[in-house]
């Protein structure tokens, strides 16, 4: 059985690069393949500034040793265009590639190549050796695609979208509920300004002036949470807001489950798990159209597509689809039709598994 070496964040913490390898460890994938996992950065881990020192100096080592114990023939780098993670990353890639290792190099979401070092004639030389020193570089859907094949057009580049595990069916969101029930909204992720959450606090704002009775639950936690929980204070919107903090398993499951609307107007994206949780429970998403979302959600079919940062738009498009529940069941049909055809785990480990085969060959 070959051996593949993943990279990337303590399996145990909150991030989309875990979950993702969660998904793979879980999956049939690893009955094909003998996974193994090497953790890098800091997410996860508890570090006072000497042990992060210590990691930052050491780590390469403990990796190079690693790799010659266990010998893998495939070392599958998981990074995100961010400059902490890419430069962090590429001392890995060098490690593996000094030993002779093939590399599948799978970014997850950050800004485009043409743009990450726009400034830098050099070092955007450097980061197109680096995709090329890849057997193979995995994208997250067709936006992506295009901007790496336009960034380095002889790149080897493979399209493998995010999936989930699928839940129960919660099947009686297929009858519409009544008007008299307050439309139930969620937001499920980083609680940061950039994810879109101070529009949708103002565009509540817009429906509780219009007499509209919302209930809004906040799944999650960030850096902004605190001047969002002050804003949500300001408006008197306290009975109307729900903060939950980070929720894992049920009671994520349950925040989905006792929602109508995902509502995720957020400014830049890849392609968010929440969305396909959302779709999966029939929750259709009031989301921004941008990164590989569109690869997922048709507009009208899925949910809605919405302006960027113009909260009186996400307050129209709620109040549209609070005035027709029918419309909203219609759209939790397709969506979980849609991830049950497309975004599944078994899907996923095929995709892998056929992309380690061909870099092996």
């Amino acid at each position: 059985m070959k051996t593949v070496m993943l990279l990337g964040p303590s399996l145990d913490a909150v991030s989309g690069v875990s979950t993702h390898l969660n998904l793979l460890f879980r999956s049939r994938l690893s009955e094909e393949f003998n996974l193994l996992h090497f953790q890098v950065g800091s997410q996860g881990r508890a570090e006072s500034v000497p042990q992060k020192l210590f990691r930052f100096l050491f780590s390469p080592f403990q990796f190079l040793e690693r790799l010659i114990r266990d010998d893998p023939q495939i070392v599958h780098v998981n990074t995100t265009m961010d400059p902490k993670g890419y430069w962090r990353d590429l001392v890995y890639l060098a490690v593996a590639l000094g030993l002779g290792k093939k590399i599948v190099y799978q970014v997850h979401g950050g800004a485009s190549p043409e743009k990450f070092f726009e400034n830098s004639k050099l070092a955007s030389v450097l980061l197109r050796q680096v995709l090329r020193s890849a057997d193979v570089v995995v994208l997250l859907g067709k936006d992506s695609l295009r901007a790496y094949r336009e960034f380095s057009p002889d790149l080897n580049l493979a399209v493998i979208p995010n999936a989930i595990e699928l839940g129960a069916d919660p099947e009686w969101k297929r009858v519409p509920s009544a008007r008299d029930k307050p439309l139930q909204l969620a937001y499920v992720g980083r609680l940061a300004e950039s994810k879109g959450v101070f529009e949708i606090i103002e565009a509540l704002r817009i429906l509780h002036e219009r007499g509209k009775d919302m209930q809004l639950t906040i799944a999650g936690n960030g850096p902004d949470e605190a001047r969002l929980r002050a804003r949500v204070e300001d408006l008197g919107l306290q009975h109307e807001v729900r903060f939950m903090g980070v929720v894992h398993g049920i009671e994520r499951d349950r925040v989905w489950n006792e929602s109508d609307l995902f509502v995720f107007p957020t400014y830049h994206e890849a392609l968010p798990y929440a969305l396909l949780e959302s779709m999966a429970a029939r929750t259709p998403a009031l989301v921004s159209c941008v990164g590989d979302i569109p690869d997922v959600m048709e507009d009208g079919v899925h949910g809605l597509f919405v302006q960027l940062r113009n909260p009186q738009a996400l307050a129209d498009a709620i109040d549209r689809l609070d005035n027709d529940r029918a419309l909203i069941r219609r759209m939790g049909e397709s969506s979980r039709q849609r991830i049950v055809s497309n975004y599944t785990i078994d899907r996923l480990a095929g995709d892998f598994g056929r992309t380690y085969q061909e870099i092996l060959k």
